[in-house]
């Protein structure tokens, strides 16, 4: 069973992907910042892949990315979520280093694409 980190400050969100998603056989860990993640994804427990949502609170996803792909001894793919899904983006995320681009409202035909891509 592969492991997702579901990180959004909306509980509605949360609630809506940890349905679709267990309903596919993964496993979620929930985290509703940032900063709870970071901490999260520094312990030895084991996460396939993170979907994150970029416009959080305390810490942004665009600052985020970099040190989630910085953590010793973890290679996470990271799967950015944008409310807003404007021009520039995807781009802007995949130089933050994102490893893909998601806009909301998440479909999730093309998430389960994507996750099946990088893992």
């Amino acid at each position: 069973m592969k492991k997702m980190m579901i990180v959004d400050d909306d509980p509605r969100n949360i609630f809506a992907l940890k349905a679709v998603l267990k309903v596919r056989s993964f496993e979620c860990i929930t985290c509703n910042s940032t900063t709870e993640a970071l901490k999260v994804l520094k312990t030895e427990q084991p996460v396939d892949a993170v979907l994150l949502d970029m416009m959080m609170p305390e810490l942004d996803g665009y600052e985020a990315i970099p040190l989630i792909k910085a953590i010793p001894h973890r290679k996470i793919p990271v799967i950015a979520v944008t409310a807003q899904a404007m021009n520039g983006d995807r781009e802007r995320c995949l130089r933050a280093g994102a490893d893909e681009y998601i806009a909301k409202p998440i479909d999730i035909d093309k998430l389960l694409l994507v996750l099946n891509k990088l893992l």
